[in-house]
């Protein structure tokens, strides 16, 4: 017999993948999510995608009453519920850290002072409280740059610099390890999310895994949030037939992630004891520059324009980072199975069947208006 399983946010793009995957194994999901308007359009309707075999509760996790009913009964919870974009947190600040730290904090606070029997807690984490990745210096080794300066940006000289000589600095794949240096608000409060996950985790024995996923890509990202999901982003840009805009020269370079692997790593950290307590990058290991990714995109969707490089800087913005997935390989097994060039057919076909207002321009312009480029 299955667990009982709670998916916050699990009408969301991984969370209603991960619903259909616990479905399939047999276990007894709900869904508690709040239809924000921003990622499922104006109406607050169930998308069409999400598995009708869960429970579904419409709720926020803010709402500590609502919450603690979706809690009761439950053995197992993906706290996949957030607010998602770089740009956005660094001017709708109150929101971001209300939702994801205080929202994470309500879950948290009912975990230890409510009655419920769950036993175990696996949370959405995010490769952006890196901040920069890991570089190596060829006179200093390897080194973890934190931030470009003004000046530097300014010159358009936009690769690392060691910090210790000043000499450029190539990036290498990014351990668990490395030292935290979130660059956005929204990073501020993903790691809010995991520290406070953990901490709690250990202090109560309830077994908590924090997955930090890099750039996730595949069907139901939702085309119309232009703050989150390069991928879709630049789809939704070229379903409108607009050329895809790229900040600096499109040679910053992440770490894409096929949906479904974030799906198989969700399943392996619920099922192993040896992930208990434990962070993990949840990536491919592979570098891809956001020009080759464009350029991918433009080929497969057929579209006869060139990207548009600004050459200019958004605030939050990090160079380079791409995962180390020794650990989660080790102690997990898992093995990403989805390259980048096969996994944007599926994501391809899902575009082509929705309808995209593109609301890339409004996005820039908020961000100009709120001198957070360069």
């Amino acid at each position: 017999m299955g667990a009982k399983i709670l998916v916050t946010g699990g009408a969301g793009f991984i969370g209603s993948h991960l619903v259909d995957a616990l479905l399939k194994k047999g276990h007894d999901v709900t869904i508690f999510d709040n239809l924000d308007p921003q990622v499922h359009g104006r109406g607050g309707r169930i998308p069409s995608y999400v598995n009708k075999e869960a429970k579904f509760i419409k709720g926020d996790v803010r709402n500590r009453e609502k919450l603690k009913k979706a809690v009761k009964g439950i053995d197992v919870i993906f706290h996949q519920g957030a607010c998602v974009g770089i740009g956005q947190s660094m001017y709708e600040i109150e929101k971001y850290m209300y939702v994801n730290t205080a929202g994470t904090a309500t879950l948290l606070d009912i975990l230890i002072n409510e009655s419920n029997k769950v036993k175990k807690l696996l949370v959405a984490s995010s490769m952006s409280i890196y901040g920069e990745g890991s570089y190596v210096c060829d006179k200093c080794g390897i080194v973890y740059p934190s931030l470009r300066s003004d000046k530097q940006l300014e010159s358009r000289e936009w690769e690392m610099k060691c910090p210790e000589c000043n000499k450029t600095a190539k990036p290498i794949p990014t351990k668990e390890g490395k030292p935290l240096f979130p660059t956005s608000i929204y990073a501020i409060s993903k790691r809010d999310q995991e520290e406070m996950s953990l901490v709690v985790g250990r202090a109560y024995k309830i077994p908590v895994v924090a997955l930090r996923y890099f750039n996730t890509y595949g069907p139901r990202q939702a085309l119309s949030n232009p703050y989150t999901g390069a991928a879709a982003i630049f789809s939704s840009r070229i379903l409108n037939n607009k050329p895809p805009v790229i900040f600096e020269d499109g040679y910053q370079s992440r770490d894409f992630v096929h949906v479904s692997d974030i799906v198989q790593a969700n399943m392996l950290a619920m099922e192993k004891r040896e992930a208990d307590y434990e962070a993990f990058n949840v990536g491919t290991g592979r570098m891809l520059t956001i020009l080759d990714l464009v350029n991918i995109l433009i080929k497969k969707l057929e579209f006869d324009k060139e990207a548009v490089v600004t050459k200019k800087f958004r605030a939050g913005d990090i160079r380079h980072c791409y995962a180390d997935i020794t650990k989660i390989k080790e102690r997990l097994g898992f093995t990403p199975k989805v390259r980048f060039e096969d996994g944007t057919e599926d994501l391809i076909k899902w575009v082509k069947t929705q309808k995209s207002k593109d609301l890339f321009e409004k996005a820039k312009k908020e961000l100009e208006k709120k001198r957070l480029t360069l």
